[in-house]
């Protein structure tokens, strides 16, 4: 028999379900906007289930990572290899209905250039995630439950994003204009491509659960509906559910990613002071996490950030995980400074781990490869300097 309700979540509930009450609400009334209406309602829908999903399976790229490199618990990682495989299904189910013969590019896929800036933008969000703690993405359904720190992480983001912007012309005109766009489809067909890449992420299952130790369930075996919102949901879960709303989103609105609207804030108040090269050459005519000098307050990667947020509160609530915390001055720098990283290496990139590897990665595009091994290594490098200057002040202590 369940046990009955204590205070807080006689607070807390209520509390949840208001708010998902008012994002629905938001739905339906900018549903009847004239222009775009229903796409950007779709983008409100589609963020706040983002939102909850890495908000209850704690689909964190540098979590993920992190529990494999400090526990040999490989169960996070595994889901994300859950997510590109379900993914890559269901974007080329898509394509193959749109474009028999993959004649040319999809129409707004995150399929980018392939070059050593790529690389090296991939590279230092890997680290800025390690410094900061989180991915931009897990920042930003942190914020629902109330890490004042990961507000710092995205200013930090918006800084780096300035910042990339301004050395954006010496990386295109050394090496992005000429980088090949490489999307396996087009080379060894629909069906080659999805063999590749499932082959590809089979293997690398097959290594992480060779070298997982066992870290026992953390699920509840319990089925009842509180259990649903406060139990962590394993991530092999979580990765399919990811998966499903990126293709959804993909077919109804724009493929998955969240530094869109950050850039563009950045790319907006550089402009405004004038600190915005005169051109920025090509950056527009790229695919991925494209950024404009915004002239309306609402877009659908806006919304979506928005509905993110108030997704992941709803779901931190119930879940009595909405704890409010305020930052010391030295994890308010790391946030702050990782963020920085993370803005300038996703600028030049064109995307993040959501943008550029998740929806990259699903789509067939090498970019989202090479994103994702370049990205590991920073974060590799990142966590191991952690390490060291973690043992350093304890030794001194």
């Amino acid at each position: 028999m369940a046990s009955a309700l204590s205070g807080r979540e006689r607070l807390t509930y209520p509390l949840a379900a208001f708010l998902v009450l008012g994002i629905a609400i938001a739905a339906w009334r900018i549903a009847d906007w004239p222009q775009d209406g229903r796409i950007l309602s779709f983008s409100v829908l589609s963020g706040a289930l983002f939102g909850i999903v890495l908000q209850r399976s704690r689909f964190c790229f540098f979590c993920m990572a992190r529990d494999y490199l400090d526990e040999r618990d490989a169960r996070g990682l595994l889901g994300l290899l859950a997510a590109l495989a379900v993914g890559t299904l269901g974007y080329h189910v898509l394509f193959s209905a749109f474009l028999p013969a993959a004649p040319r590019l999809p129409p707004g896929a995150h399929i980018g250039p392939v070059s050593w800036v790529l690389a090296l933008g991939a590279l230092s969000f890997g680290v800025g995630m390690s410094v900061s703690g989180s991915c931009i993405s897990a920042h930003m359904y942190r914020l629902g439950e109330g890490a004042i720190a990961s507000i710092l992480a995205l200013f930090g983001a918006m800084v780096g994003f300035g910042l990339g912007f301004a050395s954006w012309n010496f990386f295109y005109l050394a090496a992005v204009q000429e980088a090949a766009i490489v999307w396996l489809p087009h080379h060894v067909g629909y069906g080659g491509a999805i063999i590749v890449q499932l082959l590809a992420l089979g293997l690398l299952a097959s290594w992480l659960m060779s070298r997982h130790r066992n870290q026992g369930d953390a699920s509840a075996s319990a089925m009842g509906w509180r259990s649903v919102l406060q139990t962590r949901w394993p991530a092999w879960l979580g990765g399919i559910l990811v998966a499903f709303i990126g293709v959804l989103a993909y077919f109804r609105s724009a493929p998955l990613g969240v530094t869109a609207e950050l850039g563009s804030l950045a790319r907006t108040a550089a402009n405004s002071w004038n600190l915005l090269p005169d051109r920025l050459e090509g950056l527009d005519t790229f695919a991925g996490c494209a950024t404009v000098v915004k002239e309306t307050v609402f877009s659908r990667n806006g919304l979506f950030v928005l509905a993110l947020i108030a997704g992941s509160w709803a779901s931190a609530l119930a879940a009595n995980e909405f704890k409010p915390r305020w930052p010391g001055w030295r994890d308010g720098a790391r946030h702050f400074f990782g963020g920085v990283l993370m803005g300038w290496g996703g600028m030049i990139a064109l995307g993040c781990t959501v943008g550029t590897l998740l929806s990259g990665v699903m789509a067939g595009a090498v970019s989202g490869w090479v994103f994702g091994l370049f990205c590991m290594l920073g974060l590799w490098g990142g966590w191991r300097l952690r390490q060291y200057v973690g043992g350093r002040r304890s030794a001194t202590a």
